[in-house]
């Protein structure tokens, strides 16, 4: 699991999706935008980095100086106002998106993409 630098948010402002370094990291590629105090996130940021078969990108973006921006963003671009947002990336091209989710379930969000 690997936290976004403040270049690829900068890149996400910007264009509207994440570069691909970010969304072609791996086969499967999920990004998590949230806030720390979420019990939620807590719940996933346990399991996540145990996943295998999926790169895992994150921000918990209220800890970051330019929150309320990347927060506009995120709700405004994705329409999601929900935490933890997920979005799914398969071979780089996005695949879906969900809030939270069971650890059971997690890779299952990329088999869909490729029905």
């Amino acid at each position: 699991m690997k936290k976004l630098s403040e270049e690829q948010m900068n890149f996400f402002l910007k264009n509207g999706e994440f570069p691909a370094e970010v969304t072609a990291a791996a086969a499967n590629t999920a990004v998590v935008l949230t806030q720390d105090w979420c019990p939620q996130w807590t719940m996933m940021k346990r399991y996540l980095p145990e996943i295998t078969g999926a790169a895992v990108f994150f921000i918990e973006y209220n800890r970051e100086p330019r929150a309320d921006e990347y927060m506009r963003a995120k709700e405004t671009l994705f329409g999601n106002d929900l935490i933890p947002y997920v979005r799914y990336y398969r071979n780089g091209a996005f695949a879906g998106d969900s809030n939270f989710v069971f650890k059971d379930n997690f890779l299952d969000f990329f088999k869909k993409s490729s029905d």
